[in-house]
């Protein structure tokens, strides 16, 4: 059966009364060679565990169910469960588990999963994220330290751009930032809107986040870092001498005294900057808290 064809997704909504939800972000891929990508992108072993977001009806499950040694994918619409116990029915190595990614212990999965499991070898996260919460989800994997060693997921093409882009750019931004951060970020392929049913409005990107072992940079806090980045540009149109005022606790002195310190004209803006001017700048606002 091949699970990805829109005949076969006709089939199945029809036979199980399904409806898609719009609250829920449900498009369905139906190109087998983005699947491949996906797969393949993501690098998916033997000996791996898979926790898969947001399976829908299991096109992308069953492929990675073919490569890995276990996989947990983790849905969130309960009318989808019977549909995947029946297209998954004949892998044994696949677990389908009912639950918000959000409210997710992504953790406790993985070290029940070592506990279970003979020479489980790498971690890899994979999914076709709901454009809603896409940012929700990527933040909570890598603010919680997910122990996993990637996640190859795909999301709206505007997302990914942000999350990919570089300083000065116009998507360059918080996100970009704090993904970068934790992981260094490649493109995988572009996905036409074409190939989903139904068809979304915009294009899609799949993106692989490989988790950093060592941070790129030495913070001295990691929350004063991300504040401020997020005051940075919370108002990126002013300069970082203005902006840098949304910092708790530094007043407008001590920020022009930490931007001069970590070598940064206080007239710059916040897109303008590194990670690693981030990190200098973030360090010399801890030192004047």
């Amino acid at each position: 059966m091949k699970l990805y064809a829109p005949s076969t997704i006709r089939d199945i909504k029809e036979r199980h009364g399904f409806k898609l939800s719009k609250s829920l972000g449900q498009n369905f891929l139906t190109d087998k060679n983005i699947i491949d990508r996906i797969i393949e992108g993501a690098g998916i072993g033997a000996d791996d565990l898979v926790i898969e977001i947001g399976p829908g009806i299991g096109v992308i499950t069953n492929e990675a169910a073919e490569r890995a040694k276990r996989v947990i994918a983790v849905e969130i619409d309960k009318n989808l469960i019977p549909i995947l116990k029946e297209t998954l029915a004949d892998k044994d190595n696949v677990e389908i588990v009912n639950q918000d990614i959000l409210k997710t212990d992504v953790n406790r999965l993985i070290e029940d999963c070592r506990n279970s499991e003979d020479k489980l070898s790498g971690v890899k996260i994979i999914g076709n994220l709901p454009y809603y919460i896409t940012t929700p989800i990527i933040m909570k994997l890598l603010e919680e330290g997910v122990n996993a060693d990637s996640i190859t997921v795909m999301m709206q093409k505007e997302v990914a751009d942000r999350i990919k882009a570089a300083p000065g750019s116009k998507a360059y931004g918080a996100l970009s930032v704090a993904v970068q951060y934790y992981c260094r970020v490649e493109a995988v392929v572009n996905v036409p809107k074409e190939v989903f049913v139904p068809q979304p409005k915009v294009d899609s990107t799949v993106l692989k986040l490989a988790m950093r072992e060592e941070k790129p940079v030495e913070l001295k806090d990691r929350e004063v870092f991300f504040r401020c980045v997020k005051a940075g540009f919370g108002q990126r149109r002013k300069t970082l001498l203005n902006s840098l005022m949304g910092v708790e606790g530094v007043t407008k002195e001590g920020v022009r005294e930490a931007l001069l310190a970590a070598g940064i004209d206080p007239a710059r803006r916040a897109e303008t900057l590194t990670l690693e001017e981030f990190a200098d700048l973030s360090n010399e606002v801890y030192s004047r808290l």
